[in-house]
């Protein structure tokens, strides 16, 4: 008892226990501090979204410069995100780009009619793409489904039919409303004109003859959708039948592909029937054997005849064909959509298999037209897809959180890579995101890449750029409506954005189809030396402006006998101070616009280099046209391809070139 009396007598008191009013006020306490802790984190998230809001919402804050806009996050802002790593992670929620289009492009201190060309399409497209944004704006999520409907092409049918009457109606083209689809065929009845004289200084080069040649020739094509202003479709599929006229005086069936005005490798069919090595095309071989005045040289008769004489071997009895195409006969040619690419048969002979080619679906080929000295009869197509094909942009989105853009972490970025996109390029993009945006790099920070969006003539499209931009967070839109000579201003707002919104010590723009080894163009600007100002890029000297033609530039566009040295589009590199001249000296109004953007940029980095030297750095590995071995970028290259040439860095590690089509 008395060891008992030693205990703590505090643990056996009953009034020392807790009352239930005791229970209840810890509780009230608690629930207190976390509905105060909750209200806290609604109220940084709510200013958050309103930041956002202000950005996409006010239509003048979009024009208002970066260090002064209203839209920017403001100091009650900050109060909530306190340091530099909030206020980056702030930055990527803008989604417009705040360069002042208008106030730049209209100069008031200079008379209405010395105001030059330029500027007027540039005021007219700013003020269309402000409308258009409005509008965006203003659409309700319910609405985009109707915009949708509003927008669809011609209805998917079976089959279809034209005369050859209706077909020069519509200018030799053949709307296929939603493409091919495996079996789908496609017969065209005609006749070949007879060869008439032509000039062709190329055909006299190779044959040293006069320029005058008899030609006969057609072209039969299979298109996809037309996508930029000035830019020939991508030809999927080029059948061109040469009757006379071709180089080597022989009948001729070239084929090939042709994307951004690209041309691929072809595949000439020139008599001689496919090597037994070479790969078919589901089982076919790709190019048939026709009668030639010169069989009798053949390589596999020279190589044959003295065996066959030797043995007394009985000669294989084989029939010969004549060329399937005959100038003033009538044909009937099918083409035809296999497994492995298109088969052509010649009034129901296998002439020629053309394989597909990488970068091309047969859902693009949206377009059959007929050019040439060819009268057609009728066309009739069949077998064709009866619902719309995975253009839509829905289709090429892939709306997963590995594709979106990597918060803002780093203080000190290095590279800012400016991408030039079409507001319907949504393939371009999404292949970009899934190769080479993937670099390490750019998942670091310490390289930031953006597309930068004009605005689209269809509030559909403009409301899937929204979309698509509110979800990846990787798209700037630049407030204009989109036309192909004001890409320029992209090019100043990448300039921009990466000096104010990034503050990057490199700036590169480049296009939508340019594949980019991040690491081989930071090593290269790394190079050049910290203190100097650069121009990088593959330099053009001493070009001279067309007069004449499809890309010609008139005197008042560019008075000079040459431009200057300057870099070509699809890829270059800036450093950060003259990247700062331009964007002072546009603003000013100081700065010469000209449509041609990589000449602009040539121009501005000329006018810079007056006051303060620039290390001009050429360099073949930035492609202008396809991929060459070790590239620094590589142009031209379709979103397939986008894929293929990471996947080579990724498991070979060798900047190896995907060239098919």
């Amino acid at each position: 008892m008395k060891r008992g009396k030693k205990l703590d007598p505090l643990l056996f008191l009953p009034n020392k226990r807790p009352k239930p009013l005791q229970i209840f006020m810890a509780l009230m306490l608690l629930y207190f501090l976390f509905t105060t802790f909750e209200i806290q984190t609604s109220f940084a998230f709510k200013n958050g979204f309103l930041s956002l809001s202000s950005l996409l919402g006010n239509e003048q804050q979009q024009h208002t410069h970066l260090g002064k806009a209203s839209n920017f996050p403001s100091k009650e802002d900050f109060e909530v995100f306190q340091g530099s790593l909030h206020r980056k992670t702030m930055q990527e929620l803008q989604k417009v780009s705040t360069l002042s289009f208008n106030e730049a492009l209209n100069d008031t201190t200079v008379a209405e009619n010395e105001v030059s060309e330029f500027n007027k399409v540039a005021m007219q497209a700013c003020v269309e793409g402000n409308r258009l944004w409005e509008e965006v704006q203003r659409v309700r999520t319910e609405n985009v489904i109707k915009l949708k409907v509003e927008n669809l092409s011609d209805s998917c049918q079976h089959s279809v039919f034209l005369s050859g009457y209706e077909l020069r109606e519509q200018k030799g083209i053949m709307v296929l409303p939603c493409g091919l689809t495996l079996g789908s065929h496609v017969t065209v009845v005609g006749t070949p004109r007879w060869a008439h004289w032509e000039h062709d200084p190329m055909i006299s080069v190779v044959k040293e003859e006069e320029e005058k040649v008899m030609v006969s020739q057609f072209m039969m094509e299979l298109q996809g959708l037309k996508i930029v202003d000035k830019e020939e479709p991508p030809k999927i599929l080029h059948f061109n039948p040469r009757l006379k006229g071709d180089y080597n005086g022989k009948p001729v069936i070239e084929q090939n592909t042709c994307y951004r005005m690209q041309w691929g490798s072809a595949l000439r069919c020139e008599g001689w029937k496919s090597r037994a090595d070479e790969d078919t095309v589901d089982g076919q071989v790709k190019c048939e054997k026709w009668i030639r005045d010169d069989n009798s040289l053949s390589e596999e008769s020279k190589a044959t005849w003295w065996l066959t004489r030797l043995i007394g071997r009985t000669k294989k009895v084989t029939v010969d064909w004549p060329y399937p195409f005959v100038e003033g006969r009538l044909f009937v040619l099918t083409l035809s959509a296999g497994l492995e690419g298109y088969h052509v048969s010649v009034d129901g002979r296998h002439v020629t298999s053309f394989p597909y080619r990488m970068g091309f679906s047969l859902e693009d080929a949206t377009g059959l037209s007929i050019k040439g000295d060819v009268d057609v009869h009728s066309i009739f197509a069949a077998s064709l897809p009866t619902s719309h094909p995975n253009f839509a942009p829905q289709m090429h989105l892939e709306l997963l959180p590995q594709w979106k853009a990597p918060p803002l972490l780093s203080v000190n970025v290095e590279l800012f890579i400016g991408i030039l996109s079409a507001g319907n390029h949504f393939a371009e993009r999404m292949a970009v995101r899934k190769s080479w945006m993937q670099h390490k790099l750019i998942k670091s920070s310490n390289v930031v890449a953006r597309f930068f969006v004009a605005l689209h003539g269809r509030k559909d499209m403009n409301v899937e750029i929204k979309k698509e931009a509110d979800y990846f967070g990787d798209i700037i839109v630049v407030p204009y409506m989109d036309h192909y000579d004001l890409v320029v201003l992209k090019t100043i707002a990448i300039t921009e954005y990466g000096i104010h919104a990034v503050d990057a010590k490199y700036i590169m723009k480049c296009d939508d189809d340019t594949f980019v080894r991040v690491d081989s163009i930071i090593s290269e600007a790394r190079n050049v030396g910290n203190s100097r100002s650069l121009y990088i890029g593959n330099m053009n000297y001493h070009h001279k402006p067309l007069r004449h033609g499809k890309w010609a530039v008139t005197y008042e566009e560019w008075s000079e006998e040459e431009y200057p040295t300057y870099a070509n589009g699809p890829g270059y590199i800036i450093s950060s101070d003259i990247a700062h001249f331009i964007v002072s000296n546009f603003e000013q109004h100081r700065l010469k616009l000209f449509k041609m953007e990589d000449v602009s940029m040539g121009m501005w980095v000329e006018q810079f280099n007056s006051s303060r030297p620039v290390e001009y750095v050429h360099s073949l590995k930035f492609c202008q046209f396809g991929c060459i071995e070790d590239y620094y970028t590589a142009h031209y290259q379709s979103p397939r391809q986008m894929t293929c040439l990471w996947d080579k860095l990724q498991h070979q590690g060798k900047p190896l070139c995907c060239n098919m089509r």
